[in-house]
């Protein structure tokens, strides 16, 4: 009984063993991945803050009222863009963005996912996805944030929705990535923006608002893109890195009942030839 125990221990320190091999190779390539991330990620910031200041400073100077992308208007839909990842194993970098939609979507409003997750998640509910395109999150470039900019801007002006928010997780550090929310159209103003008193513009400052705020969607999803991109890679390498670390307890605490269970082998035979000494 003590032989086929120790078996099915030795067994399964050796199934742990492997376990923990893949966990360790998977915590190293999320590692190398982060790095390159988050430098993506901090070089792609900047162009989301000037352009939110220039696009604030050229509605100053418009003689207009009303722009169709700064004014708001009564919102009866939403169209949420989803940004999660397209693998699991990352601890709970999905749930944790998906749990925070859930409170937020109503009837009516669209969803944007990109993302194999993302799109996995809201195919399975009765939600209005307003595109299936941008299924891997790994694939979708700059000009893949332009064609998504472009559809945004359609259907915020014919009306199909009222309001886009962009949904992701913010890159706060290696251990900590954070869901967030930001809306996108109406555009929110910066409360400084850069001063033009004496710049010559060419044209309408509407005109050129309505020129430049499709380019700085798609510099925004960029953006969002790259820190969600760093997040999943740190949540992945936080995962990988516990997996290890509970592998590792698991095979001392198996190891331990193995050299208890080989003991009382040994203890066994020993007694046993004892006594059958002492019967001769």
């Amino acid at each position: 009984m003590s032989g086929a125990s120790m078996k099915e221990i030795k067994t399964r320190i050796k199934s742990v063993e492997s376990t923990r091999q893949i966990t360790k190779a998977m915590e190293l390539v999320a590692t190398s991945k982060l790095r390159r991330a988050k430098e993506r990620a901090e070089a792609s910031r900047p162009f989301r803050e000037i352009m939110a200041r220039a696009i604030t400073g050229l509605h100053s100077m418009s003689t207009e009222t009303s722009d169709i992308y700064i004014t708001g208007r009564e919102v009866r839909s939403t169209c949420y863009i989803i940004i999660a990842g397209d693998r699991g194993l990352a601890g709970g970098y999905n749930a944790n963005l998906f749990r925070m939609i859930r409170s937020r979507l109503q009837e009516g409003d669209w969803v944007l996912p990109i993302g194999k997750k993302a799109l996995e998640h809201y195919r399975r509910g009765d939600h209005n996805i307003l595109s299936e395109s941008f299924s891997v999150t790994a694939t979708v470039g700059i000009g893949d944030c332009g064609q998504i900019a472009k559809l945004l801007c359609e259907g915020y002006e014919t009306g199909k929705f009222d309001r886009v928010v962009v949904c992701y997780t913010y890159f706060q550090s290696m251990l900590s990535q954070v869901p967030q929310s930001h809306q996108l159209l109406p555009v929110v103003l910066e409360e400084e923006g850069e001063e033009y008193s004496d710049a010559i513009l060419e044209g309408d400052p509407a005109r050129l608002i309505a020129k430049i705020v499709p380019q700085y969607l798609s510099g925004i999803l960029y953006t969002c893109m790259c820190e969600a991109a760093a997040s999943e890679h740190g949540a992945r390498r936080t995962a990988m890195n516990s997996a290890n670390k509970n592998a590792t307890e698991i095979i001392d605490t198996l190891v331990l009942k193995y050299n208890r269970a080989r003991q009382a082998v040994i203890t066994q035979e020993i007694t046993e030839i004892v006594s059958g000494a002492e019967a001769l």
